[in-house]
């Protein structure tokens, strides 16, 4: 008995011992992995600020020519792709991965962005990965620093559009809408040689092609993305079905034209028919006047004062010192992007963002979403989200919320209350509901469409370079039915005129996802946080707004997207709110397309 007494306490002991050294080395490893990822974080961040600072400076200061800021964006954007690249960190990585089950989830969260970022600069592909920096910067050297002219007379992308918005005369628009595609021609082989470049880094690290490659930070493969970019155009397509029809018979009554079975992309008051809102003017209900008498630098400061009402703090003195915010002086020597953006430069307080902010109500609500997305990197920007996941829950998110603010700015209550629509007026609802599902609907087909079909072909199915153009109005044609005014063969390259697909390539289809995200962002917040009608919002002022959204915004990437959105809304991703938000507009569009033909299938 004695014997079997001190066999078990031996047993015990020698198991206590074994747990404890296991303890000991479980421990040891997530130490171990800490500190790779404390060393890690620290060189990504120096590297990602040098990167940032070179980007900013070919991006607000284009002197044709002039080689120094290619030449830093080349060194820069080097020494960032080396070390995320690096063979070491990959296998340092991998290995830690391998014994995932002892590490916590933040631990596990940031390898496996760490080994995301690895695969589009990978080490054992360096020259390659030179030659696609190289490639990237000469092509948006030519895309931000073309000339584009009317009748030999050098013109902007802002007057283009602004005619596109506001001219009557086809003649023009026409001139002004081939002008806005020239740049196409320009960028043509170089969209051809960074598909190449972009497919072949990454393919070093496993991945079928850049398509694939983007897709996978949702944790989804491509034909799951496919399917649910395939899922929202579906959905939707009833309305823009009556949309399309409607549109076609108002712009041949507008022009004086028989009504097309399709629509003239002239006639659209964008240059890729992207956002059709400009077609309705809602009487009472005119923002450009109410602005006509307000600065630039006005609507700016009247951003903050929103988020700063809802609960948020002022943006931090740098945002004003080091942003561009505003058009260049028409004497100015040099040119800039145009495409408003926001920075989060050093993945800390270095806050910015790139406009040019002209005292318009399209710029009162782009204001509204640029600073949607700089008070998201402010909020993730705290102790609780290691550096590397200050990025959005995904990157449908981040454009989801900005769209979402601009969407609150510009409904009439939220307006009324900031003195630019007199309270008294009444306006009318049905042509309001038809101005958003013109902007919201209509997009779609093209985003969710026409983008992500044509680069999952560029990327994906190898579409070559003398397809480009012929892909592209088969897609638009498919999709938003919209033709070219005149024959585009393939000495023209239009889609290459998008500046997303150049320099933000395989990665459109994040913006169909943020307006199906913030439609259900608002529905909630509409129903269970103002208690007001989603169609009439005022979301200045409360505190328990800045509270709803805060929740969403300042975990940043340290979360699941999908439970995080359900714990937010309780609900998956879905297009019914916005369906629902629209559902009032279909008997209206019903009745005015009553005896008309539908030249869109009924479903798609």
């Amino acid at each position: 008995m004695k014997k079997i007494i001190l066999l078990i306490l031996a047993v015990t002991f020698f198991n206590c011992k074994n747990e404890t050294a296991k303890k000991d080395t479980d421990n040891n490893l997530k130490t171990e992995a800490q500190a790779f990822l404390d060393e890690y974080s620290k060189t990504y961040k120096d590297l990602y600020y040098a990167s940032a600072l070179a980007e900013w400076d070919a991006n607000t200061k284009i002197v044709p020519g002039d080689t120094l800021n290619a030449f830093n964006v080349q060194k820069a954007n080097e020494a960032f792709a080396k070390f995320t690249g690096s063979t070491d960190v990959i296998e340092k990585t991998k290995t830690f991965l391998e014994s995932k089950d002892l590490l916590d989830i933040k631990q596990i969260r940031q390898l496996n962005s760490i080994l995301y970022k690895a695969a589009n600069n990978p080490e054992i592909v360096s020259d390659l990965v030179s030659e696609r920096i190289t490639a990237e910067n000469a092509q948006n050297e030519t895309l931000f620093g073309f000339d584009f002219k009317v009748d030999g007379a050098s013109t902007t992308t802002t007057e283009i559009d602004r005619i596109l918005r506001e001219s009557n005369n086809e003649a023009k628009r026409l001139k002004v809408w081939e002008s806005s595609k020239e740049v196409g021609t320009e960028l043509k082989d170089g969209l051809e040689n960074l598909v190449s470049l972009r497919n072949k880094t990454v393919n070093a690290l496993g991945y079928d092609d850049y398509f694939t490659y983007q897709v996978s930070d949702y944790k989804m493969t491509r034909e799951e993305m496919l399917n649910d970019m395939d899922k929202i155009i579906k959905e939707v397509w009833p309305l823009y079905r009556e949309l399309h029809t409607w549109a076609r018979y108002e712009l041949a009554k507008k022009y004086g034209k028989n009504v097309p079975d399709y629509i003239p992309a002239h006639w659209l008051p964008n240059r890729w028919g992207q956002d059709w809102s400009a077609l309705v003017k809602v009487e009472g209900f005119d923002i450009d006047e109410a602005l006509k008498d307000k600065s630039a630098e006005w609507i700016v400061t009247e951003g903050e004062e929103f988020f700063k009402s809802i609960g948020f703090d002022p943006l931090p003195s740098v945002f004003y010192e080091k942003s561009s915010l505003y058009p260049l002086p028409e004497d100015a020597t040099y040119k800039k992007n145009n495409h408003a953006s926001a920075w989060h430069m050093d993945l800390e307080n270095d806050l910015r963002s790139l406009m040019s902010v002209v005292p318009t109500a399209e710029y009162y609500e782009t204001v509204h979403h640029e600073l949607g997305h700089i008070y998201y990197y402010q909020s993730y920007s705290n102790p609780d989200v290691p550096l590397l996941l200050r990025e959005g829950a995904n990157r449908g998110y981040h454009e989801a919320i900005g769209s979402m603010l601009g969407l609150a700015a510009m409904q009439k209550p939220f307006l009324e209350g900031r003195g630019l629509v007199d309270a008294n007026i009444k306006i009318d609802e049905t042509q309001n509901l038809l101005k958003e599902a013109l902007n919201y609907v209509a997009f779609l087909p093209f985003g969710a469409g026409v983008m992500t079909q044509f680069e999952n072909a560029l990327y994906a199915e190898n579409l070559p370079k003398d397809e480009y153009n012929k892909k592209w109005w088969e897609l638009a044609k498919k999709y938003q039915g919209m033709v070219p005014p005149t024959e585009r063969g393939e000495e023209y390259c239009d889609a290459a005129s998008k500046t997303h697909i150049n320099n933000d390539a395989a990665q459109y289809y994040d913006y169909a996802i943020s307006y199906v995200l913030l439609f259900q962002f608002h529905d909630h917040i509409a129903k269970n946080v103002l208690h007001q009608d989603p169609h009439a919002t005022n979301y200045f002022g409360s505190k328990e707004v800045g509270e709803f959204l805060k929740s969403v915004l300042r975990t940043g990437a340290n979360n699941d997207w999908r439970a995080l959105l359900k714990q937010s809304v309780g609900s998956e991703m879905s297009a019914k709110p916005m369906l629902d938000y629209f559902e009032p507009l279909m008997d209206y569009l019903k009745e005015e397309n009553k005896g008309r033909t539908y030249t869109l299938p009924e479903s798609i």
